[in-house]
Parts: structure tokens; C-alpha cells; sequence
């Protein structure tokens, strides 16, 4: 039931994660002036990766249980991901006269994206089934984010 998602979901987290880096290669000069923008572009990829790795394990043939701690632990990466770059976003902060909503915003929603794997895996350690549907949630999060963040690596950071 869930292999087309998950194919799907494989396919376009590797795609998007091949723009992101396009993205830093082109603006890396301007993306390593700004402290914060390194931490959140490897916590943008991190999360993409978050969703290939989620996915192919998913394809696996092996226990739910098996794949429920896969996607817990490939979650708790993408979560610590997450967290270093909102600490270096408030790091950054003061320093670049960056209001404070924006760095609380990029906080919650880099959570927002890796929360739904963490719970998904549990839920799936547990052997129910409504943890595929909270994995597909964390995908569709981290797209929409990756998206989000792939814009600003592109084209904000060059205004």
C-alpha cells in the first residue's frame, strides 16, 4: 500500500537535495558570509536525506518493528540537525540585527519537519500502522520547508 509513496517520496527528496546543492554551489560566497546559512543549509539536506533514507528503508522487506527504529534513529539525526542550526540561528541573531520571530520561526519549523518521523518510527516500533502516516506527514513537511529553504539559498539570500 505504501510503496508508490514511498518510491515517489525517494525520488523527490533526491531530486530537491540535487537543487539545494546546486543552489550552494552558486551562492556559496554569499551563503558563507552569513553564520547561520551553512548550519541551515546542511539541516535542509539533512532533512531531504531524512526522507531518501526513510523511504528506501521503508522499500526494505524486513519487521516494522526493524523499521520503526531505523526511522527513529535516521529522525533523531535530522532532529539534532535541526537544533544545531537554530543555535547557531540565535547565535547569529544579534550579531547580523536578524529579529527574533525569525530565528524562533526557523527553530519550530526544522521540529515541525523531524518530529513526525520520530513519533512515525515509534508508532511503527509498535507495530501500528499509523506510523506510516506520520511518516508521510514528516515527508510532506520537509518538502514544503525544503522548498521554503531551498528559495532562500537561491534567490533572498542575493536581495
Amino acid at each position: 500500500m505504501w510503496t508508490d509513496f514511498f518510491v515517489a517520496a525517494a525520488g523527490a527528496s533526491a531530486a530537491l537535495a540535487g537543487l539545494v546543492f546546486v543552489a550552494l554551489s552558486v551562492n556559496i560566497s554569499h551563503i558563507i558570509r552569513a553564520p547561520h546559512l551553512p548550519p541551515r543549509a546542511a539541516a535542509t539536506i539533512g532533512t531531504l536525506i531524512l526522507i531518501l533514507v526513510s523511504s528506501m528503508a521503508a522499500l526494505i522487506r524486513q519487521p516494522m518493528a526493524a523499521l520503526g527504529v531505523e526511522i527513529i534513529v535516521f529522525g533523531l539525526y535530522g532532529c539534532w540537525l535541526q537544533l544545531s542550526s537554530a543555535r547557531q540561528g540565535f547565535a547569529a541573531r544579534a550579531k547580523l540585527q536578524r529579529p527574533r520571530w525569525e530565528s524562533v520561526l526557523n527553530a519550530v519549523l526544522g521540529q515541525i519537519q523531524v518530529l513526525p518521523f520520530i513519533l512515525g518510527g515509534v508508532l511503527l516500533l509498535a507495530r501500528s500502522d499509523d506510523g506510516f502516516y506520520w511518516v508521510a506527514g514528516g515527508c510532506i513537511a520537509v518538502f514544503i520547508l525544503s522548498v521554503l529553504n531551498a528559495w532562500v539559498l537561491m534567490v533572498e539570500i542575493l536581495r
